[in-house]
């Protein structure tokens, strides 16, 4: 999976009036969790954008004051009416720990169903995944090919090596439906037959 290095500055106060000023500086709170400790750090909002705006996940390579550690985003607080980034919670990797995270679904393959006017409608954009660290992948694969109208994709019909999907089996992935224009096409055929 890939990277993103992000170098952060320990914080020497922690409280509401610490991290308004720091948000002021384009600095954003941080904490993390994982290790013996918890390390309080800010780190520069900028620095927080390629990881925090992408429907890709990254494993972040975290600097804090020259400690360097390997860590996920977490969680993220936002501003409600801004959309500033307000807090963000890392979790630190541990090699021999499994980690659950969120994997985008990349799909490929061509449908017949498609082809033939029917319409891909995507449910799940991401599954959750637990693996170990060094067995997590930058996107899951989904094959499309084969799918005729009125056919779909299902969690549980997905499988990749080392990789549990913690979402429920009977969820849809995808389905193709009936488009308007080809239920209309059905209907003038139909019309027509009876002619």
């Amino acid at each position: 999976m890939k990277s993103i290095a992000i170098s952060g500055s320990l914080r020497e106060n922690v409280g509401k009036r610490d991290a308004k000023e720091l948000r002021y500086q384009g600095l954003v709170p941080a904490v993390l969790y994982g290790g013996p400790t918890q390390s309080h750090f800010a780190v520069s909002a900028a620095d927080l954008r390629p990881a925090v705006y992408t429907p890709n996940v990254h494993f972040i390579d975290l600097d804090i004051a020259g400690a360097k550690s390997q860590a996920i985003i977490k969680d993220l607080q936002f501003h409600p009416l801004t959309e500033q980034i307000l807090h963000v919670d890392f979790l630190l990797l541990d090699e021999a720990k499994p980690v659950t995270i969120e994997i985008p679904i990349t799909l490929t393959g061509t449908s017949p169903g498609v082809k033939m006017g029917g319409k891909l409608v995507q449910k799940l954009r991401k599954l959750r995944v637990k693996a170990l660290p060094k067995d997590h992948l930058d996107t899951i694969e989904v094959s499309i090919e084969g799918l005729e109208v009125g056919k779909s994709v299902r969690v549980r019909e997905v499988s990749v090596e080392n990789l549990t999907i913690t979402n429920t089996p009977e969820d849809t992935i995808l389905s193709i439906t009936t488009s308007r224009a080809l239920r209309q096409a059905e209907q003038e055929a139909a019309k027509g037959g009876k002619k």
